[in-house]
């Protein structure tokens, strides 16, 4: 009776909510249960043989949580002021490729165990999009992100931030450590790195110090120190614990160690003690570093090999010369490349564009889907620079691009490697009696993803990226129907502040700004009047110029005209039927004619597009001129080459007047 009455109050401790007063845990030798009580875990959240808390792997787009599994007590009662309390952890970050990172991880503080309909990403399983910034959350984080997300003003893509109830962080700073100065750390690097948070319920401040595992002691300088007061903000019982997600680079966040506790310092981690990482993986050891036979098995290997060889470096013989050899992590086999297309079967084939095919693609070795366009390049003049574009283009990071992951060369070939978009071009949602159609609240969050992604171009990126080629076909939808602007081939960069000396012309015609038809010259401005064109045909379901048929129809005179009889929503595409918002409706069509004005200057910026379709910020009133622009000056003396290469079947053709190579290869 009495062994009985002992495991009945021992279940009754395990079950309580902690008290402040005793709550005291570390976990120093693995989460597998021998340092106490097992984690409470949800999503792709797992603790490994080896006892490594692993709250994502290399998955695409999901979310992992750890929590400790007892509430825990914060404060006497929910008018009370917090206690202090502190942690410190070891994590790591592991992203599949070394180039490319993952998303990031966050230590969190929550009502609940595990943070029901958070999404992943850039989100990191916290929140969502309509409670991200809710006062009612109630929801205390320190994020270690590796994404620079524009939307939430984060500094840059390898950054510490305090938040409170949303992802738009208190306070940030660039991950580091002080060492006598401040030293630089890489989230992504896949070494582990100890974090220290501490709240000081008296002096209500909030501290988070970092430091690489091997520095035990933490610095007196904190990397983050903020003022704040938590009462308001924690409950009187909360749960601690970890959340992360993974998006399309596909990493695996580790949690190696855990000390937490209330009203005073939590004890420090004996890294000797941890749970060692897994390496990762390298390069295939050869054959034969791994066999012992016999002299002559050995000998009649060699020489089957070396046939072998000889006949696969011939299918698979490719371009490389010294230049390249620095571009290495962005760099194909095209054997990889082949196996990915299954030989580039027009079972794989996505489509046919005006420089090339596109194949769906599975890399063997990571089993990450991609999408490789082939194009020809005969010519090597100008190669070296336009790879070195495409590297740059390569390092781009936002949700709304789509990823260029790499290239390779082969004879006469140039392949771009790119992340697979599901649900394909947007163009085939909106053209030619599709079987499938967007409603408005679809078209509407494209927009302004699309908008988001080009705005990331031309100002907060390290350069200024023009696009010039901005359309629906090139607009490609994720899984979940979110906008990514796609396709680079044409795009071009130069610094902040210096103006671009293109000269050529290139792009789709009902796209190209009148001022670039008599110039040559692509400039932010010309991607803008893309835009507006691009606005008009998401809304109104129509291609910019339509030349088949009795009649031409220029879109743009089109919506003016609808405009100027005070009815411009006679626009927009009639299968929406009733289901639209009249107000966003009007919006879009009416930026789409303030994007398309003939004069640059009278365009507004990308940054000014945001705030309009966000309403932070009022459309100005519009006048008829300058805004009908089907028949401005230069338009006619390329219609005809518009007409001709809708006469081969192809509505989405780019006008190119460039070099043999950069033309064919873009």
């Amino acid at each position: 009776m009495f062994v009985k009455l002992s495991a009945f109050l021992v279940l009754l401790v395990l079950l309580a909510p902690a008290e402040a007063q005793d709550l005291n845990f570390i976990y120093n030798d693995g989460f597998s249960g021998r340092s106490g009580l097992n984690l409470s875990l949800d999503g792709i959240a797992e603790i490994t043989p080896k006892g490594l808390l692993k709250l994502t792997k290399p998955t695409k787009q999901s979310s992992g949580h750890a929590f400790y599994p007892n509430p825990v007590t914060f404060k006497n009662s929910e008018n009370d002021s917090t206690f202090s309390f502190s942690t410190n952890f070891i994590f790591a970050i592991q992203p599949e490729y070394t180039t490319s990172g993952g998303d990031g991880m966050a230590f969190v503080i929550a009502p609940t165990r595990g943070l029901p309909e958070a999404l992943p990403i850039q989100y990191l399983g916290l929140f969502n999009v309509s409670n991200n910034g809710n006062l009612n959350n109630h929801v205390f984080a320190v994020e270690l992100d590796t994404i620079q997300n524009p939307e939430f003003s984060d500094i840059n893509e390898n950054h510490v931030g305090i938040d409170i109830n949303g992802l738009h962080s208190v306070k940030a700073a660039p991950a580091g450590y002080f060492d006598g100065q401040l030293k630089n750390l890489t989230l992504i690097s896949g070494k582990e790195m100890r974090v220290w948070v501490e709240y000081d319920g008296t002096k209500k401040q909030i501290e988070v110090t970092m430091a690489p595992i091997a520095v035990a002691t933490k610095s007196p300088t904190p990397l983050l120190s903020l003022k704040y007061d938590l009462s308001p903000i924690l409950n009187k019982t909360m749960y601690v614990g970890f959340s992360s997600s993974t998006g399309p680079f596909r990493t695996s966040h580790y949690v190696v160690g855990w000390s937490f506790r209330m009203n005073g310092q939590a004890q420090d981690l004996i890294a000797s003690k941890l749970p060692k990482l897994p390496s990762i993986a390298g390069k295939k050891r050869s054959m034969l570093f791994t066999f012992g036979v016999p002299l002559i098995s050995v000998v009649l290997l060699v020489v089957s090999g070396v046939l072998y060889v000889i006949r696969r470096k011939r299918k698979f013989a490719e371009v490389l010369e010294d230049w390249e050899l620095e571009y290495g992590p962005q760099r194909f086999k095209y054997k990889e490349l082949y196996i990915a297309t299954k030989g580039f079967r027009e079972k794989e084939l996505l489509g046919t564009g005006g420089f090339g095919k596109v194949y769906r693609g599975l890399l063997p070795s990571s089993k990450i889907e991609i999408a490789v366009k082939r194009v020809s390049h005969e010519s090597r003049q100008g190669m070296k620079e336009f790879v070195a574009e495409i590297v740059s283009i390569g390092r781009l990071r936002h949700r709304n691009l789509v990823q260029l992951l790499g290239y390779c060369r082969r004879k006469g070939e140039l392949l771009l490697v790119y992340d697979y978009m599901p649900n394909g071009s947007l163009d085939k949602y909106l053209f030619d009696q599709p079987e499938v159609t967007l409603n408005w609240s679809q078209r509407f969050k494209v927009i302004k993803g699309v908008a988001s992604g080009l705005l990331y171009l031309h100002e907060e990126w390290e350069q200024v990226v023009i696009h010039r080629d901005v359309k629906a076909s090139n607009v490609l939808l994720d899984g979940e129907f979110n906008g990514r602007l796609g396709d680079f081939g044409l795009a071009r960069l130069y610094d902040h502040g210096t103006d671009p000396q293109t000269t050529h012309i290139v792009g789709t015609l009902g796209y190209l700004a009148p001022e670039h038809t008599r110039t040559g010259r692509a400039t932010t401005s010309t991607d803008v009047f893309a835009f507006g064109a691009f606005l008009l045909e998401v809304a109104c379901g129509k291609r910019p110029i339509k030349t088949q048929g009795p009649e031409d129809m220029i879109l743009v005179d089109w919506v003016f005209s609808c405009w100027n009889r005070s009815n411009i929503l006679e626009a927009r595409d009639q299968s929406f039927g009733t289901d639209f918002v009249a107000e966003e409706v009007e919006l879009v069509l009416k930026l789409g004619l303030l994007c398309s004005h003939s004069e640059p200057a009278a365009r507004p910026s990308m940054r000014q597009v945001v705030q309009y379709l966000a309403g932070d910020a009022a459309l100005p009133g519009l006048s008829s001129s300058g805004l009908a622009v089907g028949h401005s000056e230069g338009f006619d003396d390329y219609a005809m080459s518009y007409q001709s290469s809708l006469g081969k079947g192809s509505s989405h053709s780019s006008y190119v007047a460039e070099s043999a190579l950069l033309s064919g290869g873009r």
